[in-house]
């Protein structure tokens, strides 16, 4: 689900919390060791998601928060911001030259520079996180 997140709305912050789950305490961040990303270069983005992306040749950059259950990615398109709520159950992600956050029929693929690699423990954190939510629902057979 992407929502316009320019301007705050109750509405809005009641679905993201509804499908990704609550915002981490200012103690838990501190002790998971921040649960926010530096910001990212787009590389690509699948078709859908195109119009949430600058039309001139300009830069476009996002950021990831980590949540309960799942995460935000931020769009920035000029003065507009826009929010992808992605779940831990729809979550896949690639590393194949940069890295690649696959969901909901959507993608986006950030560029392999030196942002990128300042991230690569925030990255392992979202994956540790996500194992963590998928240990829930961990069913054997009998």
């Amino acid at each position: 689900m992407i929502l316009n997140t320019t301007y705050n709305n109750k509405e809005h912050k009641q679905l993201l919390s509804d499908l990704v789950g609550k915002p981490f305490s200012f103690f838990e961040s501190i002790r998971m060791k921040g649960i926010g990303s530096k910001r990212m270069i787009i590389d690509e983005v699948s078709p859908n998601l195109q119009p949430y992306l600058n039309k001139v040749s300009d830069i476009n950059y996002s950021n990831i928060e980590l949540r309960q259950k799942g995460i935000l990615v931020f769009i920035n398109k000029g003065l507009q911001n826009f929010t992808w709520a992605i779940p831990y159950y729809h979550l896949v992600m690639y590393k194949i030259n940069g890295a690649s956050i696959h969901a909901q029929g959507n993608f986006i693929h950030f560029r392999n520079n030196k942002t990128f690699k300042e991230n690569k423990r925030f990255f392992e954190k979202i994956l540790d996180e996500k194992i963590k939510y998928d240990e829930q629902y961990n069913f054997q057979n009998l």
